[in-house]
């Protein structure tokens, strides 16, 4: 087409007359004379910053061309002998990274594929780095697309890059100088410039979110673990922190324009506490996350990463042991400020990476499930961090099992399991033949390492956490190479960070008027953790607005029985264990739990503030500093 055929076709777009081009085309031409002001019988050159604006964009980019550079470099090479050129464009349509044959150096340098050009469309007119920032969309603006008659040579395909919150931040742009006349000929060019900037959102998700699970997805268990086609990364509590682009079109309800704040939970059959079962330790073709909507795509969930032990050095100037600053992830989603519990998890997290079988004790409730995943999952990713003489438990499949009705035949039919962790639940329920059993299939297979659970009363000490009676001496001591004890929920510190974790379930941003924090840091939770999320479901449920007040809580399902051969005042009889019941060191703990909260605690035991006082003193307790 000549410059003045070219010209005639813009005049009769602008004049609604059909043309036949693409409505993407023709959109364009319109807001470069309606919006920009802009004349197509001018040859406009190359617009190129200066080397003081070029390298402030590539400063302001610095971290998307060192995530994107190995990608594109990788795609040159597949495209280099047809002539291609590479442009990394930032948000504003300036060239930051380039990728040229330097034989064609001034041609391309002319044409304005160059390190520095300009292609925003209010400036180059129709193109495909500008037309890719309106439109939020791959485009091919091929040859006399463009509305400049200085660019219609060319053939530009370019595909946006989304950070991991959702904002356009660069576009990818692969061009030619001269090419085959059809816009068909750029369909290869249109898959691979797709492929890459598809990649280059993955790195880059990877890259923010070491510190957090990342869930890749795919259509296909073939591609799943070498290029799945979307990914997100959740928070501790299962919220969405982070998406690539395509999870949106994988994941999001109709109309939806985000994924970022909503809950695993809201899109999918499966919460944070299931991400262990897409690990690499199964096939992925039987890693299958099912939809809300029915559907199902093949998932594969990366660990957080595990915090790294430094060298401490000793004031003798040599090498102490070696000290940790901070829990692994999975570890230090369970707990807030609680220290009591922060010293179990700093214990269960030298434990993970090693074969020890543990035992993990609590009431019912108290989150020993979560706790055997989270072990589990720091063992996978520390690998023999914890023993020498461990071994690799790298990507190792964790085998759920329910105690209760388990026989004997049952129990050998776990002989066939693949190595991991044997997670037995409930194990005070197993029956005589069936421990029997269990204790020759620990000794034939060395390679699954048994966690178990039993629903005990503790105080979050092992030394008062003795082993079921039900359970046979040899197999105990197979199972309780360390024992886990879990505090219950009446005496953790943690309560208001446990209850804004639970709050945030949901998508709508609840809160709890101050008489409802005060009511819920008041009971008893005789179902601890279980019981509170239950409550706090139920409110959510009911209130009327996103404030949750006293009359939206449910009453308690029941009330903790007092110890034996205590006598309850009246009225309060329906209240709690009464402070005679109560040991020095369970009164110490309650008044930890409650802050050092006199009422508060009162008001658990169902006695005067007086009376703690009175105890207070006579144990001489003193609150901490």
């Amino acid at each position: 087409m000549s410059d003045i055929e070219h010209v005639d076709e813009i005049g009769r777009v602008l004049r609604g007359q059909p043309t036949g081009r693409d409505d993407l085309v023709t959109t364009s031409w319109r807001r470069c004379v309606e919006t920009y002001g802009m004349d197509p019988t001018r040859p406009e050159p190359a617009h190129i910053v200066t080397d003081t604006q070029l390298r402030a964009h590539q400063e302001q980019a610095e971290r998307l061309i060192a995530t994107a550079r190995s990608g594109l470099r990788a795609l040159f090479r597949q495209v280099a002998g047809q002539n291609y050129v590479l442009l990394l464009a930032d948000a504003d349509g300036i060239c930051v990274d380039f990728f040229g044959d330097p034989r064609f150096e001034d041609d391309l340098r002319q044409a304005g594929l160059y390190l520095g050009s300009d292609w925003s469309e209010d400036l180059a007119g129709t193109c495909g780095v500008g037309s890719c920032l309106v439109t939020g969309k791959a485009v091919t603006i091929h040859q006399d697309d463009h509305f400049g008659l200085a660019h219609t040579p060319l053939s530009c395909t370019a595909a946006p890059i989304y950070d991991t919150c959702g904002k356009l931040s660069a576009v990818l742009d692969i061009s030619l100088l001269r090419s085959p006349s059809p816009k068909s000929s750029q369909n290869l060019a249109m898959n691979l410039v797709k492929a890459s900037a598809r990649r280059v959102e993955m790195a880059n998700l990877m890259a923010m979110t070491r510190r957090d699970w990342v869930l890749r997805l795919s259509t296909s268990p073939e591609f799943l673990e070498v290029d799945p086609e979307a990914a997100i990364a959740l928070d501790a509590s299962g919220r969405i922190i982070g998406m690539t682009q395509g999870a949106l079109e994988c994941l999001a309800p109709s109309g939806a324009d985000t994924l970022i704040g909503m809950p695993m939970e809201a899109l999918t059959e499966h919460d944070i506490d299931d991400l262990p079962d897409y690990m690499r330790g199964r096939p992925s073709e039987e890693r299958v996350l099912r939809l809300k909507d029915g559907r199902g795509l093949f998932a594969h969930a990366i660990a957080p990463q595990v915090a790294r032990l430094p060298r401490k050095t000793s004031a003798t100037g040599g090498t102490a042991a070696t000290a940790r600053t901070g829990l692994p992830a999975p570890l230090e989603s369970l707990s807030g400020p609680d220290p009591a519990l922060a010293r179990l998890l700093e214990r269960a997290a030298r434990l993970a990476p090693t074969s020890v079988p543990l035992m993990l004790c609590g009431e019912t409730g108290t989150g020993k499930a979560r706790l055997a995943r989270a072990i589990h999952v720091c063992g996978n990713d520390a690998g023999t961090g914890g023993s020498a003489a461990a071994p690799s438990r790298q990507a190792l499949a964790f085998h759920g099992v329910h105690c209760a009705g388990l026989d004997a035949s049952a129990v050998a039919r776990l002989a066939d399991l693949p190595a991991g962790t044997l997670f037995l639940r409930g194990i005070e329920d197993l029956e005589p033949a069936a421990q029997s059993a269990l204790v020759g299939l620990l000794d034939a297979r060395s390679d699954l390492r048994p966690i178990t659970t039993t629903s005990c009363a503790t105080t979050g000490s092992e030394e008062t956490s003795p082993a079921p009676a039900s359970l046979r001496p040899d197999l105990h001591f197979r199972l309780a190479g360390a024992v886990l004890a879990l505090p219950p929920l009446r005496l953790r510190r943690d309560l208001d960070w446990l209850v804004e974790r639970l709050l945030r379930r949901r998508p709508e941003e609840f809160r709890l008027s101050p008489a409802a924090r005060a009511e819920l840091c008041g009971r008893d939770w005789p179902g601890n953790i279980r019981e509170l999320a239950h409550a706090l479901d139920v409110a959510m449920a009911t209130a009327t607005d996103l404030v949750i007040d006293l009359n939206d809580l449910p009453p308690p399902t029941f009330r903790r029985p007092p110890p034996s051969g205590f006598m309850l005042p009246a009225p309060r009889s329906a209240a709690r264990p009464g402070a005679a019941g109560t040991s020095d060191d369970e009164l110490e703990a309650l008044l930890e739990a409650c802050h050092w909260n006199m009422s508060q605690v009162a008001r658990r035991l169902g006695v005067n503030r007086s009376t703690i006082l009175r105890r207070v003193r006579k144990a001489g307790l003193t609150p901490p500093d």
